[in-house]
């Protein structure tokens, strides 16, 4: 009795969401689970979607937790874009944010707060900027007063506030080391550096954003993956048995993290550079029979992709290999 008295108290957090729902949520902002009584992977969310109810009570947060039956409530599931289950969206005003990343407490938690809170956030002292960029490894910030770059990047943020934070300062703030050759200017700090974004160079700057919201060398899983099809970026990863500390994996590994750092020029526009522990899930990806340690480069958008025609034994092996694939070449 005790088991199931728990769980009332855990479901609690989180409100039961009927036809009702489309009128009342107007003056709230909800972070919603839309499921199926039938579907596999709801059941499993279920735990988890009761602690992050728990959790955002626990913390005072503004923002409500509901979950809605979209199969009793179709009409109102497909007015949000709901496709499959569970979705899980976050409902602010007029728009809806749909949540894409790992099913975990901590990670839904993080995004509700995120896309919830203010879509600029202002930097206003150095002490502010420095305890920001020591904890995030991707950090946007706009420089100086309004501008026409200010509301495009107020229109861009509040597209990508689903991926990254958008922060603005002014430059009394910014680090000693930063020089900016005009301003207003939009700048990414990431990978120890700072890169300026810069209109003739790199274009849009919804699609400069969507570049930059990786560091240059990522530990790549199958979420990552996933993300990284939206940038449309090639991914050069080495797959390698992450335990195994024989040369042939870590000299891969290091090759990788060498291109991404001195070649940044010549590929980020295009490539994302990284590796992954481990073939299972690459293979299934590619129905094909990779072995470990090995580099492969894929496009994640069609899920074609390029294997070395010979070893690659230093970085420049891995340039050649690279600028095959960029001229047509590579098989």
């Amino acid at each position: 009795a005790v088991v199931v008295h728990v769980v009332a108290s855990d479901a609690g957090f989180v409100e039961d969401l009927d036809e009702s729902f489309k009128e009342n949520r107007k003056d709230d902002i909800w972070l919603v689970d839309f499921y199926a009584p039938w579907c596999g992977h709801c059941k499993k969310l279920e735990p988890v979607w009761n602690e992050v109810g728990i959790e955002m009570r626990n913390m005072g947060s503004p923002v409500k937790v509901g979950k809605m039956d979209a199969t009793s409530f179709s009409s109102i599931a497909s007015e949000f874009g709901v496709r499959g289950y569970p979705t899980i969206k976050l409902l602010k005003g007029d728009l809806a944010y749909n949540y894409r990343g790992p099913r975990t407490k901590d990670d839904i938690i993080e995004f509700a707060n995120r896309v919830a809170g203010p879509l600029i956030r202002p930097l206003p002292s150095q002490h502010m900027f420095e305890h920001v960029q020591k904890r995030h490894r991707v950090l946007f910030v706009y420089v100086g007063g309004e501008s026409p770059l200010k509301e495009k990047y107020i229109e861009v943020a509040s597209e990508l506030i689903v991926y990254t934070y958008f922060f603005s300062a002014s430059e009394d703030v910014l680090p000693e080391y930063v020089t900016l050759p005009e301003l207003p200017a939009v700048m990414v700090f990431k990978d120890g550096t700072y890169f300026v974004y810069d209109e003739y160079e790199d274009g849009d700057l919804s699609s400069w954003i969507n570049r930059e919201r990786f560091q240059g060398y990522l530990n790549v899983d199958g979420f990552t993956l996933y993300e990284l099809g939206d940038t449309g970026k090639l991914v050069a990863i080495a797959v390698i048995d992450d335990k195994n500390s024989s040369v042939e994996h870590t000299r891969l590994k290091s090759i990788i993290q060498e291109v991404a750092r001195d070649y940044r020029d010549h590929f980020h526009r295009d490539f994302q550079f990284g590796h992954m522990d481990g073939n299972d899930y690459i293979n299934s990806l590619l129905m094909d029979d990779l072995t470990v340690p090995t580099i492969v480069v894929l496009n994640t958008s069609n899920q074609q992709y390029f294997l070395p025609n010979r070893r690659i034994e230093n970085p420049e092996d891995m340039v050649q290999f690279i600028n095959n694939i960029l001229d047509g070449t590579a098989e």
